[in-house]
């Protein structure tokens, strides 16, 4: 039984920094009058209760609320926590309209708070943590559900040159580097072996897909990495940009579409849910409303793809799963997530073999 989840309770919110998620107030707002536009102090920094990949922290001052995000501390893997990356295409899409909070600077020298970090302005709106929006109506979620998809479109569409952003990922095949990439990272953190994962490093690249756009791909969109109005269904912000780079947008696509065949478990999957009752459209609206949205004639089988996103996330988890055992992760959920490795693996396995494999 899949264990429900209120995401509310755990990830909404700050707490009190303690030990080493304390970071020098002092340097910290010398730096921010420095290079924050309009920044006037005292600050007061709370830590937010979500996220276990890079710290983040709330940072209440007499100009308003803006928002950090760090590296962690400790020894980290190679090309991960890029917050620097993180900085440069949120403010290359914010010069284009596209909905990302406002970016205010970012700090590569480690003697300021011991670690990169940048800082951004503070959205006010709400997230949306339980993908069946328990506390909304039919009109709301299928307003909300297409709004999400047409976010991703406007992404899709956005034009990396003006955006500032040619150089932002490699040319060539995404899947293929992606495949590579996180096989890597998956062997470096990897504590067992584990049949499925074996089967897929080997299986994934022998049947890349064809790559037949590019654009700025988000890594990681689903309806909780974004901030929607209090009281409407518009897109405010874009979160979590972590995962982000040049590649095929379809990856995007396919990872939102996981939300089809995840279970709720009081996060974002809807695959259990009675969607008509809900008001949430099906899998074939979506496609069919993102294809026009992006002038697509259709979108190819997305087993495959599948396959590839849980593939991916057990390569994610057992990175958070090492730092678990390293004593290095940042969250209280670190732990309870380490433990999805497997059933990842085993997800994964399940598509390979729908598609072929």
């Amino acid at each position: 039984m899949t264990e429900i989840v209120n995401a509310d309770e755990a990830f909404v919110g700050t707490v009190e920094p303690e030990g080493a998620d304390r970071l020098d107030e002092a340097k910290l707002t010398e730096w921010m009058q420095a290079n924050v536009e309009g920044f006037k102090g005292p600050l007061h920094l709370t830590k937010f209760k979500g996220g276990q990949s890079n710290p983040t922290y709330k940072i209440e001052a007499a100009s308003g609320n803006y928002v950090l995000r760090r590296k962690p501390f400790g020894q980290l893997l190679p090309s991960a926590h890029a917050v620097d990356r993180e900085y440069k295409v949120q403010a290359g899409l914010y010069k284009t309209g596209f909905p990302v909070a406002r970016q205010y600077g970012v700090c590569t020298d480690d003697s300021i708070i011991g670690s990169w970090f940048y800082v951004m302005g503070m959205v006010d709106g709400r997230t949306i943590w339980n993908g069946a929006m328990p506390d909304s109506n039919p009109a709301e979620r299928r307003a909300v559900y297409f709004e999400m998809i047409d976010v991703l479109a406007q992404l899709h569409n956005t034009d990396v040159e003006v955006a500032g952003l040619s150089d932002y990922g490699k040319p060539g095949n995404y899947f293929g580097r992606q495949v590579d990439r996180w096989t890597k990272q998956y062997r470096l953190s990897e504590t067992e072996v584990m049949p499925e994962m074996e089967r897929l490093i080997e299986w994934l690249p022998a049947t890349l897909p064809e790559q037949t756009r590019t654009s700025v791909v988000h890594g990681d969109y689903r309806i909780d990495n974004a901030i929607f109005e209090r009281d409407g269904t518009k897109c405010l912000a874009v979160l979590d940009w972590e995962l982000s780079t040049l590649g095929d947008p379809l990856a995007d696509f396919s990872y939102v579409a996981m939300a089809w065949v995840t279970e709720n478990a009081g996060r974002s999957g809807v695959m259990d849910l009675d969607r008509a009752a809900l008001g949430i459209p099906e899998l074939d609206e979506v496609v069919a409303h993102y294809c026009k949205a992006t002038g697509r004639d259709g979108i190819p089988d997305l087993n495959w793809y599948f396959a590839y996103n849980f593939f991916r996330l057990a390569g994610i988890i057992q990175g958070i799963k090492k730092r678990v055992i390293d004593g290095t992760a940042s969250s209280a959920h670190a732990k309870a997530m380490s433990e999805r490795v497997q059933p990842l693996a085993e997800a994964a396995m399940k598509f390979a073999k729908i598609a072929g494999a």
